[in-house]
């Protein structure tokens, strides 16, 4: 990685891709800072530190801690993610989208902006909600029709800026904005979280316990990295061999390639569904200001609570992690079904006179590959589970909560591996420039 970022800073275009990504960069990280007007910030610190669920740690991880602080990006770029993720399902669901799709470059962009309006429409709805949710009940200094608006646009026009930023970086910086931007806000809690660890488990401690737990923290974290960078580079290659055809006074085809299946096909999308769903039913009763106390109900938040998971003294809590896991499985498959389609592989190969050796074209292809898939798919939710389950554990455990959990940590390696890979890419083809130009 340092030897790929060396080459890089050698290479002028690059290098300036590269300070114009990390100037905007600082930018987000500025803006992080800047409070809305007409917001009782410590009041929000307050009510949040109270909580004794997780219901926004998952939001406020994503946001880089601008959602507890009230910044104008409190909203982050989560509205954009999810916009994204909806516009990918409609894609599936309405022909339009789907022939807009394959269009290709024009369809993508009339595609990316309904994703833009729609981020819009998202931020200024969850905006709303918050303003309404909590304004009466400290949150805005004054509770009046012009303060509830302007914080409002605050919070709105903060995300439509963060989506902006996100899109320079793809166009003018090393590609990959939106993710970019999501990994500078999750590594910029996780210092606060070494801070915490160290006074939990080695401040005050004898040296050797005190190294011991250090070992360990260090150790755990080394290992899942390992494992994440594994399970994110680790794909199944099938392979497809094309039929010598004549194309006038020529014999084309007869080539080998492959299909690569990526182990992890979903990418973080599954876990990401599955936090959100189980967290919504928090966020809703936080919002309504419902407490519960001693009710089924509050029984039934709490078992939805991560924080709540694991933990050897209230044992029945841990089957929240049980639906938890049913449902990164559910939606590894769902996701992978409406984003890989085994049948218009089957055709396109088919066409072009490809075939898997030992498989008949058409419907045997189609059934190889769908079993395949399946396989691979169970394979890449189990890796998923592991990763997101060794925080969740050593949170329940031995009480060691950081911002950052499995999720963030699949997000991180995976963005630096792609980030790292558009550079490479850009200096190869510089490379070919430079040596068609001589």
């Amino acid at each position: 990685m340092l030897k790929t970022l060396r080459n890089a800073l050698k290479i002028e275009d690059i290098r300036k891709k590269l300070i114009f990504t990390f100037l905007m960069l600082v930018v987000v990280r500025f803006g992080s800072q800047l409070p809305i007007p007409g917001v009782n910030r410590d009041y929000f610190a307050n009510w949040f530190a109270a909580q004794t669920g997780d219901a926004f740690n998952f939001f406020d991880a994503f946001t880089g801690g601008s959602f507890t602080s009230l910044s104008v990006f409190a909203l982050g770029i989560t509205p954009y993610i999810t916009s994204s993720i909806i516009m990918q399902l409609l894609t599936i669901a309405i022909p339009k989208l789907e022939e807009m799709q394959k269009e290709g470059e024009d369809g993508r962009k009339k595609i990316q902006t309904i994703s833009r309006y729609l981020t819009v429409g998202l931020a200024l709805v969850q905006s709303i909600a918050m303003t309404i949710g909590f304004g009466g009940r400290g949150l805005l200094e004054e509770v009046t029709v012009p303060n509830m608006i302007v914080v409002v646009a605050a919070m709105t026009a903060g995300s439509a800026f963060l989506m902006w930023v996100g899109e320079q970086i793809t166009e003018n910086g090393v590609g990959n904005g939106i993710s970019i931007v999501l990994l500078i806000n999750i590594v910029s809690t996780i210092p606060d979280d070494f801070v915490n660890l160290y006074r939990q488990f080695i401040q005050g401690q004898t040296i050797l316990n005190g190294v011991l737990a250090a070992v360990i923290i260090l150790a755990v974290i080394l290992l899942t990295v390992i494992f994440v960078i594994v399970l994110q580079g680790g794909e199944r290659r099938i392979p497809v061999q094309y039929a010598k055809k004549v194309q006038g006074r020529k014999m084309v085809g007869g080539q080998s390639t492959n299909i690569p299946l990526k182990v992890n096909t979903s990418g973080v999308i599954p876990v990401i569904f599955a936090s959100s769903l189980m967290s919504f039913p928090g966020v809703i009763a936080a919002l309504a200001g419902y407490t519960g106390g001693d009710s089924i109900g509050a029984h039934i938040l709490t078992g939805l609570s991560q924080s709540s998971w694991c933990n050897p003294d209230q044992p029945i809590y841990s089957l929240g992690l049980l639906l938890y896991i049913i449902l990164v499985v559910f939606f590894a498959y769902f996701y992978t079904s409406i984003t890989f389609n085994p049948i218009e592989i089957s055709n396109n190969m088919k066409r072009q006179g490809g075939f898997i050796p030992g498989i008949r074209p058409g419907k045997p292809t189609t059934e190889y590959l769908s079993k395949i898939l399946n396989y691979i798919v169970f394979v890449g939710a189990v890796g998923l589970i592991i990763v997101c389950i060794i925080p969740i554990f050593f949170s329940g455990m031995f009480g060691a909560n950081v911002s950052f959990g499995g999720t963030s940590i699949i997000i991180i390696v995976g963005v630096i591996l792609e980030t790292l890979k558009q550079i490479e890419s850009q200096m190869l083809v510089r490379y070919y420039k430079g040596f068609l130009n001589d």
